[in-house]
């Protein structure tokens, strides 16, 4: 985006040609991408499993930062980095669906049945 132009309101032919440009029509394609599988993940799994996992992702983000782009990470990202880490683990511990017990059959009867006496008039 550095290579672009100031993007505004007032100018949308701008708008229109930095999104057909191919890094962002890239990233478009990859966040479409994201959002299927985590609607798929959503699908098999509960949002408090799949949510901290996708979180994950901010870890992912900064060790690229640091290590490919060269950028300094301060302490307290780096504590936040391992908070993030502790908590993907801790939730992977438990159950990643919770199990509902089955739906009780409204027309089928819940007790046995009791004999009563018709009175003769």
């Amino acid at each position: 985006m550095t290579a672009m132009p100031s993007i505004s309101l007032v100018h949308p032919g701008a708008i229109i040609s930095a999104v057909f440009t191919p890094w962002i029509t890239t990233g478009i394609a990859l966040l479409i991408c994201f959002f299927a599988s985590y609607l798929t993940a959503l699908s098999w799994a509960d949002l408090t499993f799949v949510l901290p996992a996708t979180a994950f992702g901010n870890v992912i983000v900064a060790l690229l930062a640091r290590f490919w782009l060269h950028e300094t990470i301060s302490f307290e990202r780096w504590a936040g980095i391992v908070l993030i880490t502790l908590g993907v683990a801790f939730v992977t511990q438990g159950p990643s669906l919770t199990q509902h017990p089955p739906p009780v059959d409204a027309e089928a009867p819940s007790e046995e049945p009791v004999a009563t006496e018709v009175q003769p008039r």
